[in-house]
């Protein structure tokens, strides 16, 4: 009763007590009803089961006292079920007088309304799992099911499937289809996510009490199946053929995995009838630099003409059966466009296997106590301007100059940590490295959930133009179903720019609350609402990102720092980039600081677990580090100088890097060039965008320009007119809270080291692009 009353807006159409409850002020147990049958009461809430919702209209409801003692050992980000793991709790035994009294009154109900389906005697957990957990594990099902009530399964049954599902499980996927066509709400995710392991616990409460245990064991998916195949046989044969599907391993012809830029079999497969257009390519290098490999997959010596850019390659003697052979084209190569052409072949019936690499950096560039560049280009300038800024308190920078495949200038400036967190120089600063690993922010969009979105495409995982909803089904509502993938990378969604989960006095209210990383994908998936309408205008939003991370995660069936990582980074040879560094970096790995006071601006913000200590290998970003656990598709890559060129220079070769191909050249064109009508904006990247970002890419920058900032003082610009990236990396953030005047002319308060042009990038950019057309 006292639910009922204090809850406010409850109601049942039956109650039940119990003998020994005080308030209860009869002799005998009685069954009191509060509503009548035919009327609705407010006993379901947010509810759904066998495909109906709303089920106060639909259901007839028995409130049963029986009250949990339940203790909370954490806050929840969002209200979870009594057996979520921020509580636990004990239930009590039913009263078995109470218990005769629901079988009495489910008996009476059962014969007034014949049409009521076996599987349609459910619990309050069952139609509305991530809210409740009434009745419990100690409720008596089965007891209710031997008296007519309910539904249950055959033991012999749910024995054969627990022997098969012993020897080989079925899918995640396949149990949450299951547990579907039983009727309960699940979305098929094939992950055990937060929804499934909600459900599973109301499906274990109900029909397997002492396996109570959350996880999908045999024993759980047998009684899963038995049922099905007891009440709903028509559904079973579907199921039952996809797990023998499922179970069959899975085979794909064996095929050479492809290495480098060109790696082709000659003469071609289907020759054109043009003469001079078979047997030929082109590759990029650089002059001074490329080479060859040669394989002879015939059963006898083949002897061929080779020609690079137009030059027959001096190799005389016939290519032996299965040997290959390694060539320099040092001698042969030029910047930019080189042509290869492969004519000749003897026998007629003989083949070769060609493959060139793609150019790699060439380190030409070396630090030295002055900073001094290589001696090709003048980069003083640039040299002055960054160390008068330090001079004049900007904490510390590191330089990236990559052109035409070298690295022409690798300088680090001031210091990794300058100042304590009163804002006071320290005593002994750390001095900045071109070593030193960055928290590169939203240079993470890029350099992680772009590549990612990108080997997915040249993989065929995914397609550019599909609904979001086709790869997260629980996507939708509210317009979510219309939206794509590229909607996500364009920044042309609708979302607002931020949500602010982290914050319980966010601006979407304490619903949106959540540090946990589970129920924040949740919300991104279901409840973050739009602001604009689709393709209404470009807004640039991290969660589009985030949400692009989640579904990189969905598609790949791995965290997204483990996908990048093992798929992208490592194969290119990348030790120093990772999500989580410290988790993952030597310990004596040097970290540029960000901000003095952790994530307060000097106090003045205040929130659940905020951070006040100097952040170092820690992700500044709120929304990354509270509420995803550092991982996300819009911050919370760390990197150093190198490892971010090394991937500029893999863009500017065409999506390779050398024997590494991640993708096709096609999608990098696709990525960077301007798109929804707007010259600024590709794929996931920032555009030059005929001047429209002249404070990000100076005033030189080719319309071909790309690249990306990062909250914390980071720059990335790739210029494939000019084969030239620049990397930019600072610890902008780590200085003193000023009052500063920003370029509308207001005075605002904000970190110091915004006033000075280092933390700018275009004067940086400018003279670096001065420096370098020049010397050409």
């Amino acid at each position: 009763v006292t639910a009922l009353v204090d809850e406010g807006g409850l109601s049942s159409h039956y109650l039940i007590p119990e003998s020994h409850d005080d308030s209860y002020p009869h002799t005998n147990l009685k069954i009191f009803q509060l509503v009548d049958e035919k009327a609705r009461a407010w006993h379901a809430g947010n509810s759904f089961w066998q495909g109906m919702s709303g089920l106060n209209d639909q259901s007839i409801g028995i409130e049963i006292v029986n009250v949990p003692e339940c203790e909370q050992t954490q806050q929840p980000a969002m209200p979870r079920a009594d057996y979520a793991n921020s509580r636990i709790c004990l239930f009590p035994d039913y009263d078995p007088l109470q218990i005769e009294k629901v079988i009495e009154l489910s008996q009476g109900i059962l014969e007034r309304n014949p049409d009521i389906h076996p599987t349609g005697v459910v619990g309050h957990a069952d139609i509305a799992p991530s809210r409740k957990s009434d009745p419990g594990p100690r409720f008596p099902w089965y007891q209710l099911y031997k008296a007519g009530i309910g539904a249950w399964y055959d033991n012999q049954t749910l024995t054969e499937y627990w022997h098969i599902f012993s020897e080989s499980p079925p899918s995640i996927a396949l149990t949450q289809a299951a547990l579907s066509a039983y009727g309960y709400q699940i979305i098929e995710t094939g992950l055990l996510d937060p929804q499934t392991l909600d459900v599973i616990a109301a499906f274990q409460m109900h029909f397997a009490p002492c396996q109570l245990c959350g996880e999908v064991d045999s024993h759980t998916n047998a009684a899963i199946f038995a049922l099905v195949a007891k009440y709903f046989p028509e559904k079973l044969e579907s199921l039952w053929h996809r797990y023998q599907v499922e179970r069959q391993p899975v085979t794909s012809d064996i095929s050479i995995a492809r290495s480098g830029q060109i790696d082709r079999i000659f003469p071609e497969e289907t020759p054109s009838t043009r003469q001079y257009v078979n047997n030929r390519t082109q590759f990029k290098a650089y002059t001074g630099h490329g080479e060859i490999i040669i394989t002879n997959p015939s059963d006898k010596p083949v002897t061929a003409d080779i020609y690079i850019n137009g030059n027959r390659l001096n190799l005389n003697d016939p290519f032996a059966v299965q040997q290959q052979y390694q060539f320099s084209l040092a001698r042969r190569t030029k910047n930019h466009t080189n042509l290869l052409s492969v004519q000749n072949i003897t026998p007629d019936d003989g083949q070769l296997r060609i493959q060139i690499p793609y150019p790699t950096l060439t380190d030409t560039a070396h630090e030295s106590a002055s900073n001094q560049a290589f001696e090709e280009y003048d980069f003083s300038a640039v040299d002055h301007l960054i160390e008068r800024d330090i001079e004049d308190g900007f904490p510390g920078a590191v330089l990236m100059v990559v052109k035409n495949g070298r690295i022409v200038k690798r300088s680090a400036y001031g210091y990794a940590k300058r100042y304590d967190q009163a804002g006071t120089t320290l005593a002994s600063p750390t001095p900045m490295t071109t070593t030193t690993v960055f928290d590169i922010a939203s240079n993470t969009k890029t350099f992680a959930t772009t590549l990612a979105i990108m080997t997915l495409l040249d993989t065929q995982q995914l397609q550019l133009d599909s609904r979001i909803r086709q790869y997260l089904p629980e996507y939708r509502g509210n317009g979510r179903e219309s939206r794509t993938i590229r909607d996500l990378l364009t920044h042309a969604s609708g979302y607002a720019p931020e949500v602010r989960f982290f914050d319980e006095q966010n601006s979407l209210g304490s619903q949106f609350f959540s540090q946990d990383r589970d129920q924040t994908q949740t919300l991104l998936t279901t409840q973050v609402p739009f602001k604009h309408g689709r393709g209404i205008k470009t807004q640039y939003s991290d969660t589009n990102f985030m949400l692009l991370g989640v579904l990189v995660e969905r598609i790949t069936g791995m965290p997204l720092d483990e996908y990048v990582e093992s798929q992208i980074y490592q194969p290119l040879g990348l030790n120093s980039i990772r999500f989580n560094p410290k988790l993952k970096l030597p310990p004596t790995t040097r970290y540029a600081a960000t901000e003095l006071n952790g994530n307060t601006r000097n106090g003045t913000l205040e929130f659940a677990n905020v951070r006040t200590h100097t952040l170092e290998g820690e992700v500044h970003d709120e929304k990354s580090f509270y509420s995803m656990g550092g991982v996300s598709g819009h911050a919370g890559l760390f990197s150093t100088a190198h490892d971010l060129a090394v991937l500029a220079q893999t863009l500017l070769n065409g999506g390779g890097y050398g024997n590494i191909q991640l993708f096709s050249e096609s999608l990098v064109n696709q990525f960077s060039h301007p798109t929804n009508g707007d010259f600024s904006v590709g794929l996931g990247f920032r555009r030059a965008g005929n001047g429209k970002r002249r404070w990000q890419f100076g005033p030189y920058a080719s319309e071909q320009a790309y690249g990306h900032t990062g909250w914390t003082g980071t720059l990335t610009v790739i210029d494939p007119e000019h084969d030239l990236a620049v990397i930019l990396l600072t610890n902008m953030r780590h200085s003193p809270i000023r009052e500063l005047r920003n370029d509308k002319g207001n005075n605002v308060i904000d970190f110091a080291a915004k006033q000075f042009e280092t933390g700018k990038y275009g004067s940086v950019v400018s003279l670096i692009y001065e420096a370098v057309l020049s010397a050409q």
